[in-house]
């Protein structure tokens, strides 16, 4: 009898001591430093967390945040709160584990009912705790802040699940992670819930706008939601200041004024477009936008969608034709205008020169899919966003001064020269 009473101890005991071997001295010192002091705040004889400072201390709001507490504490059965040995195999699987165990720790996460089966409502109020938390953590980065810019998150969810006794279809782990493929953000802040709120935790950076005054929010089609989506695709985990460089219902639908506000010292750069028909999509270019003959860049670049459904498409290595940037040429096998992957006068996504007119097409360079209704489109607004990482304006190198089309007329023969050069790596 005292072996079966035992038992359940022995197999806790054995969790814990396998995961107190993912972390250092130091590190189990802080852990148990920060159990007793959350301890203390919990009025539980400085044995457990309980649910009100679990959750303060670590700022996850709503649904998810109770769902966090929820399997944090199960190690223990969570009825005096979260203990110890729960809180270090919780951060050993969550933080230290395999990619398929954090996977699954996510994946039951976000089943914020506890039922087994990952629904379209679950997802909906884990959106809502996110939005929640990540916008409450960042209310000073700017205006355009808009919760209904979530369900573009919600409409790339695929549910391919039977599910028992539910007569919706349910949401399979594949489903979830390739979900989450296409919304890094949203799998960084997922799986940084555990990490101090003081430290920078990926997944919680909301880009900071800066566009003049005078323009309303309603007039963007960027809003701290899609910067913060689109910022997902970036490898640094610095906070970024975007500056609005160009908008055709301010500056004209012309490709020469967009070249002229699009300068070297904003190379790093994000093109938004909304079409005719009210789908919105872009490309993120890491390269100044100069004149080549051919295709250039590198593999930061990245594609994405916005509305209806919001999606991320990075480089797969399979062609290295990322960024197009041609400027009057004569040849017909050299379109003039902008783009991102594909062949010239097929691209994953192409404006004309006369910005009046556009193309994507599926495209290998990004396994990314048509954005438009049609394979041709006409934008009715266009958008492009300057990337400042924050700190790093005085580790800039000196760079060339003046605009793309300046400098194209003070010399057409060496801007050749350097397309040419820069399509033959």
């Amino acid at each position: 009898m005292g072996n079966s009473q035992a038992s359940p101890a022995s197999a806790s005991s054995s969790r814990f001591v396998v995961a107190s071997r993912a972390f250092s001295k130091q590190e189990l010192d802080s852990l148990r430093a920060l159990l007793t002091s959350l301890a203390a705040q919990s009025q539980t004889s400085g044995r457990a967390i309980s649910r009100a400072v679990f959750l303060e201390y670590y700022g996850v709001r709503g649904a998810l945040g109770e769902r966090l507490f929820q399997l944090v504490g199960k190690e223990s059965g969570g009825s005096d709160g979260v203990t110890l040995e729960d809180l270090i195999i919780s951060k050993a699987t969550y933080g230290r584990g395999t990619r398929d165990e954090v996977d699954e720790f996510i994946y039951q996460l976000c089943d914020v009912t506890g039922d087994g089966v990952l629904t379209r409502s679950d997802l909906e109020a884990v959106l809502a705790s996110i939005h929640e938390t990540v916008f409450a953590e960042n209310k000073g980065v700017g205006e355009g802040s808009n919760n209904k810019t979530f369900e573009a998150f919600l409409n790339s969810a695929v549910f391919s699940k039977d599910a028992e006794g539910v007569s919706e279809k349910a949401m399979s782990l594949s489903d979830f992670r390739n979900w989450c493929t296409l919304l890094p953000s949203l799998r960084k802040s997922l799986g940084n819930l555990l990490m101090p709120p003081d430290s920078g935790r990926p997944g919680f950076e909301v880009p900071l706008l800066h566009y003049p005054e005078n323009i309303s929010t309603d007039l963007l089609l960027l809003n701290k939601e899609y910067a913060w989506h689109i910022g997902g695709g970036f490898s640094q985990h610095e906070v970024q200041e975007w500056k609005l460089l160009y908008h055709s219902s301010l500056h004209g639908q012309s490709f020469n004024t967009f070249l002229g506000k699009v300068t070297n010292g904003d190379a790093q750069t994000v093109l938004i477009v909304k079409d005719t028909e009210g789908s919105v999509y872009g490309g993120y270019a890491s390269q100044p936008w100069e004149r080549h003959s051919d295709f250039y860049g590198d593999m930061k670049s990245f594609l994405f969608k916005l509305y209806p459904q919001a999606s991320i498409f990075r480089p797969t290595g399979a062609n290295k034709n990322l960024q197009w940037c041609a400027i009057n040429f004569s040849s017909e096998n050299i379109p003039n205008g902008i783009g991102f992957g594909g062949q010239p006068h097929h691209f994953g996504l192409f404006l004309s020169a006369n910005f009046d007119q556009g193309h994507s097409f599926t495209c290998s360079t990004f396994t990314s899919p048509q954005f438009s209704n049609t394979n041709r489109f006409r934008p009715e607004v266009i958008e492009c966003w300057g990337i400042q990482m924050r700190g790093a304006q005085d580790e800039k190198p000196e760079l060339v001064k003046g605009t793309v089309l300046e400098r194209f007329k003070e010399d057409r023969n060496m801007l050749k020269l350097v397309g040419l050069a820069n399509s033959s790596d």
